[in-house]
């Protein structure tokens, strides 16, 4: 199943690769690396940043493994160093990408935009949806519209359903 992705992420020189427990302070410290921007204006201590990430981390981390058993959760690297994560769950009519997350250094490179359309061939070959949650702040959500995904759930607090629906016989 998981062909597609890797095959989009090789194009770019990435490789996906399964998530083992080593990768659990790797994905804290990319989490906190996709919110430090948004706790700034804050003013906490260095320490009291790194406390309440971690702990937000752990929540998400568990509320993943709950909701989303059987998922593959794959990390993102290029030689040998990772990069970022992508987590996702596939379902009878649709592939949700739980989380897709990327290093600073690894943004604005195409390789988010590149396993994204992975999965959507993926999900096309299989006339399957796919979905993601947004928060509605996330600078992310021009790419995610740029690839065709629409809103179709903007009630849900701080983050919005959106959906990609592949062309053709399946929407028929």
């Amino acid at each position: 199943m998981a062909e597609g992705y890797r095959a989009a992420a090789a194009q770019l020189g990435v490789v996906l690769r399964p998530m083992v427990e080593a990768d659990y302070a790797f994905c804290e410290a990319l989490y906190a690396s996709t919110r430090l921007e948004e706790l700034a204006p804050l003013g906490w201590p260095a320490e009291a940043v790194r406390q309440f990430l971690a702990q937000q981390h752990r929540a998400q981390h568990l509320h993943y493994q709950q909701h989303y058993a059987g998922a593959q959760w794959w990390i993102v690297e290029s030689a040998g160093c990772p990069l970022g994560r992508l987590y996702v769950f596939e379902g009878a009519s649709d592939i949700r990408i739980v989380d897709i997350a990327l290093l600073p250094k690894a943004r604005g490179q195409g390789i988010g935009g590149a396993l994204i359309e992975g999965v959507q061939r993926h999900a096309a070959a299989q006339g399957k949806r796919v979905s993601i949650h947004a928060e509605k702040n996330n600078p992310a959500r021009s790419l995610y519209f740029r690839l065709g995904f629409v809103v179709i759930d903007a009630d849900r607090g701080a983050y919005d359903l959106l959906e990609w629906r592949p062309q053709g016989p399946a929407d028929q």
